[in-house]
This record gives structure tokens, sequence and C-alpha cells, in this order.
């Protein structure tokens, strides 16, 4: 997942600090340092936050795991 979020927020455009401002806006405490950690693969990713992860980037969540590729 660590690489397919990184990748995609960078297709987005997006800096790290803009994906945490649009997951805080889904009612998910989250940090840009969260965000690194998450994409170098450090800080686990809950269930729910990776719900969150799938509909503020615009994918699916089987995407994200990997499962649709």
């Amino acid at each position: 997942m660590k690489n397919k979020v990184r990748d995609l927020r960078k297709e987005l455009g997006l800096r790290q600090e803009d994906l945490a401002a649009q997951i805080q806006l889904k009612g998910i405490n989250m940090e840009r340092d969260s965000i690194s950690r998450i994409e170098i693969g450090t800080r686990f990713v809950s269930d729910f936050e990776l719900k969150i992860f799938a509909e503020v980037l615009g994918v699916s969540v089987n995407w994200l795991l990997g499962i649709d590729e």
C-alpha cells in the first residue's frame, strides 16, 4: 500500500500536507508525519483510515491493498 499511496498522491499533485489535510476534513486526525511514515512503511493503517484514504484518493480499498491490479 505504501508505494500506491505515494505514487497516487504525487500523480494527483498533492503534497503530504495536502493529503493529511483532506483526511482531516473527513474526521481522521492525521499529520504530515503520519503520511510520511505510511509511505515508507513504518506506520500501520487501520481499517477505518484505509477507507478514508481510498475515498480521498478516489480509488477502491481493494486497489490500495493490491487486490484489484
